[in-house]
């Protein structure tokens, strides 16, 4: 039998929680991912901005499994205005799909803490064929809760050292939906959990393989530069 009273985020003694926590402390359902990734926090931090977020072959068809009805409806609607939106979406994703690409569909960051934490808000009826997102997601929203007849999620990417010099790269993704919404989004989230897990974990993926590529090349300059440095101080 599903528990229909919202979940709390358990009580924790760390210095410093996570913002999704102060944001959003009781939520329905939750999913939670992490990796390690072999560079240090700041470069991971700034990995989630800069990686392709669906270059994989698993994510890419699994969102356009997510967008389809909404595609089949802009068709029925129009055909000429739907093929002109495809076409520009397809052009634009050629060159990769980053956070950024998401503020754009509705995706909010409503708190962030370089380079530790960073959080995205998203208001809708997710379980619509459109999703009905709303563009206007704020903290505020977060402390109003979710209006009736819609959910609100928080999705952070959470960043820490760890001893070796690597770093532990966490996902969390929380949904808070009023009482009328809840049962929807339940058997939504029955269908969609599989492929979220997915895209979620190939997300991750994606900003390791950035970050890692970054460091790496960091330290190929900074050999360099060492060499270049003893060189100089050899002619000197």
């Amino acid at each position: 039998m599903l528990d229909h009273l919202p979940r709390r985020a358990p009580n924790t003694n760390a210095e410093d929680p996570m913002l999704l926590d102060d944001l959003m402390p009781q939520y329905d359902v939750v999913e939670r991912h992490r990796t390690v990734v072999r560079a240090p926090p700041n470069i991971v931090f700034g990995a989630i901005r800069e990686a392709n977020l669906a270059g994989g072959m698993i994510t890419r068809a699994l969102l356009a499994v997510r967008a389809l009805p909404a595609t089949l409806i802009a068709i029925a609607q129009s055909p000429r205005r739907a093929w002109t939106e495809y076409h520009g979406r397809a052009t634009h994703r050629q060159s990769g799909v980053r956070l950024n690409d998401f503020e754009r569909a509705g995706f909010r960051v409503v708190a962030e803490r370089a380079p530790h934490e960073l959080v995205i808000g998203l208001l809708g009826r997710f379980w619509t064929p459109r999703g009905d997102l709303c563009a206007d997601v704020t903290a505020d929203a977060f402390r109003a809760g979710p209006p009736m007849g819609m959910a609100l999620a928080g999705w952070n990417f959470t960043v820490s050292a760890r001893p070796d010099g690597s770093s532990e790269l966490r996902t969390e993704t929380r949904v808070w939906c009023s009482a009328d919404a809840r049962w929807k989004f339940r058997l939504y989230w029955l269908a969609v959990r599989p492929g979220s897990g997915l895209i979620r974990r190939a997300m991750l993926r994606a900003i390791r393989h950035h970050a890692e590529s970054r460091g790496a090349a960091a330290r190929t300059t900074d050999r360099v530069g060492d060499i270049e440095e003893s060189v100089h101080v050899q002619h000197d």
